[in-house]
């Protein structure tokens, strides 16, 4: 994929998410023109992601409601105990299905939807994490023509599901934080 072609990120992170998390999403500019979705693993209770990185970042930050359509220029975090999917009409679903691989929100899930609105625009990003869940996700990101960065599991806080993402994802780019802040930065100059 040419980054020209970008039209949508996606983002996974758990265990060390927040301080992984901290080194890309203030680097993107207020005029950022990808919609960025993340889920991160977090408990049931209100997480405050939103709050903490609104107060980080230029760009919008937002947890999004069900059926809203995805804009660019905005970070959507997955509400706590929802799955967040991208629809085909490129509006988000939320959704209370079964936890996979023991989380709710899933990386996979919403990677998998995303891939399917998307694909080979889609940027797929999975970062710090204690489990396998992105690596499924990953391999269908790639498998509909889009690019898949993986956080450099030495450098990771987690290092099972980078590791785990690059198994299931030979063709990922494994990538230092500071270099996939690069990155994606460079798909809203284009």
């Amino acid at each position: 994929m040419t980054v020209a072609r970008a039209q949508a990120v996606v983002i996974g992170a758990s265990a060390g998410a927040v301080q992984a998390l901290s080194h890309i999403l203030p680097q993107l500019p207020a005029s950022y023109p990808l919609p960025v979705l993340v889920v991160v693993h977090v408990p049931a209770a209100p997480s405050g992601l939103v709050a903490l990185f609104s107060a980080k970042c230029a760009i919008r930050v937002r947890e999004p409601e069900d059926k809203e359509p995805i804009v660019p220029g905005t970070v959507y975090f997955a509400p706590p105990s929802y799955h967040m999917l991208v629809e085909s009409d490129r509006s988000i679903a939320l959704s209370m299905d079964e936890p996979v691989l023991f989380s709710r929100p899933s990386i996979d899930i919403l990677f998998e939807s995303a891939a399917d609105s998307y694909g080979a625009g889609l940027v797929g990003v999975v970062l710090t994490g204690a489990n396998e869940d992105g690596a499924a996700g990953a391999a269908m990101v790639a498998a509909a023509g889009g690019t898949v960065l993986v956080q450099d599991p030495q450098h990771a806080f987690a290092t099972a599901m980078p590791r785990a993402a690059r198994e299931r994802c030979p063709a990922a780019q494994t990538l230092p934080l500071n270099t996939i802040a690069d990155y994606l930065v460079r798909l809203g100059a284009i």
